[in-house]
């Protein structure tokens, strides 16, 4: 049916895990397919095709609904992902739920622009690094940030594994000037099937951290922000929260 969007999963009310809005009470629209296939991607049931059986085409008025029970009807942060939600029609639900008094947050890698970032209270934009084994276009990237317009707040998040991921991001960064910059250490691949989806190398992920923040203070990149994936911390790699 045309307009419907195709949702992996609704839920919440969380905390916003990373960037930005970090720590900020959310209600996490989560859609179903992506354009890239990153190397350590951590939500493949909302990218691979495989998973396809378990995304439900929903009307906007559907998923607000969802999105109102789930807040009791309080107004909050929606957080629109993926996947890549640029794919999906959702300039109608962001102003269904912004007539209501919701908030609206998007991240995508930047590989499409849609006229309606610019009706987002905030873009976040995410080039894929050399790690991920994905290319990044930086004239669309461009193109993202001129559809958001003046409006919407817009950041650049980067994933950063080691030192080429960390170089992509001030390459990247440095053609954006003005924008702000989040950096997080990556977390590693999700475990095979019937393991525990919520472990994690929290040594690993700590080290990293540390390597990431010895970096920026080594470049000087005083005006970055590094955090770690808050929600991989409390609860691991289990979905839905």
């Amino acid at each position: 049916m045309s307009g419907e969007i195709r949702v992996s999963e609704i839920f919440g009310p969380t905390i916003q895990g990373e960037g930005v809005l970090i720590g900020k009470p959310t209600v996490f629209v989560r859609t179903g397919g992506c354009d890239y296939r990153c190397s350590w991607c951590d939500t493949l049931h909302a990218v691979d095709s495989e998973y396809r059986h378990t995304w439900r085409p929903m009307s906007v008025e559907a998923i607000m609904a969802e999105v109102e029970r789930l807040s009791g009807g309080a107004p909050l942060t929606v957080s629109l992902s993926g996947g890549n939600p640029a794919i999906q029609p959702l300039g109608p639900l962001i102003a269904a739920g912004k007539a209501k008094g919701y908030r609206f947050a998007l991240e995508t890698q930047g590989s499409m622009a849609k006229p309606w970032f610019g009706k987002l209270d905030t873009l976040v934009l995410s080039p894929k690094p050399p790690s991920s084994a994905m290319a990044m276009d930086p004239a669309t990237l461009a193109d993202c940030v001129a559809s958001a317009g003046k409006e919407t707040s817009v950041v650049l998040k980067f994933v950063v594994f080691d030192k080429p991921d960390f170089c992509f991001a001030q390459e990247i960064s440095a053609l954006c000037p003005g924008i702000p910059v989040y950096l997080q250490p990556g977390n590693h691949t999700p475990p095979p099937p019937g393991a525990d989806d919520a472990a994690i190398d929290i040594d690993g992920i700590m080290a990293r951290m540390r390597w990431l923040i010895d970096c920026v203070i080594e470049a000087r990149w005083y005006d970055a922000t590094v955090l770690p994936q808050l929600h991989v911390l409390i609860w691991g790699n289990r979905r839905g929260v």
